[in-house]
């Protein structure tokens, strides 16, 4: 059974109509309900809650972290900024989505500054092309999954050279994304995937349910010995040079 924490910061819900009616139960809702299956436990953790949800107890129960953040990324607190990051050094998954991009806790994984990309929210079609067919987020895919309306987000995208480009996206205004891309860090693995603005119905579609849910099994911790830092005793012994 591998164990999901949904973080939302759960604000667009609250404070704009056309986005509660679309997600009443949040996107953490949405998203929780479309992945708990036999295989995955999902519980849901806010931005409002203490510790913003995600205590040294949640995290260490915690397989895989899914992260939605968009209004509030200086708003989260750096002390649970840095406990997220050292538990995915230390081997936990973590699923940035959307906007999640800006989010603190991605920009300390990759070293990236805050604005990385253009946008635009225009209706836009977009489709999402599948760049490497034999990665598992990719499994259970076509060529690719198409979105009738999303925000558009395009290049440059200002990350470092991901380990694998899984999906690319292009929208109906001309622009092209890279829309999941995974790296490794410490023990732990990242996976962005792009689609999700709060004002689309993005997380119902069950291909993009289905491609995070891929990204949960891929990111979940593989059970490899934690590496070990600082001074180290040799493992042979070493002969006195004369």
């Amino acid at each position: 059974m591998i164990k999901v924490t949904i973080w939302n910061e759960f604000l667009h819900e609250i404070n704009n109509p056309i986005v509660a009616s679309i997600y009443p139960e949040g996107i953490h809702g949405a998203i929780a309900a479309g992945l708990n299956c036999d295989q995955i436990s999902v519980r849901t953790a806010t931005l409002a809650e203490p510790e913003h949800g995600l205590s040294e107890e949640t995290l260490n129960d915690t397989d895989v972290l899914i992260w939605w953040g968009h209004l509030a990324h200086d708003l989260v607190d750096d002390e649970i900024v840095e406990r997220v990051y050292n538990r995915v050094l230390a081997g936990m998954g973590l699923i940035v989505l959307h906007s999640g991009h800006a989010s603190k806790i991605f920009r300390k994984l990759l070293g990236t500054p805050t604005e990385q990309l253009k946008w635009r929210e225009a209706d836009e079609k977009e489709r999402i092309w599948v760049i490497d067919p034999s990665h598992p987020i990719a499994a259970g895919i076509g060529e690719y999954i198409e979105l009738e309306k999303e925000e558009m987000y395009g290049e440059h995208f200002h990350i470092p050279a991901p380990d694998q480009l899984v999906f690319v996206s292009w929208f109906e205004g001309g622009e092209v994304f890279r829309s999941g891309v995974t790296y490794s860090r410490g023990q732990g693995k990242v996976f962005y995937f792009r689609p999700g603005h709060e004002s689309y119905p993005t997380y119902y579609n069950q291909e993009i349910l289905r491609v995070i849910a891929n990204g949960v099994r891929w990111a979940a911790p593989s059970a490899t010995t934690a590496p070990s830092y600082g001074h180290s005793e040799p493992l042979e012994r070493i002969l006195v040079k004369s």
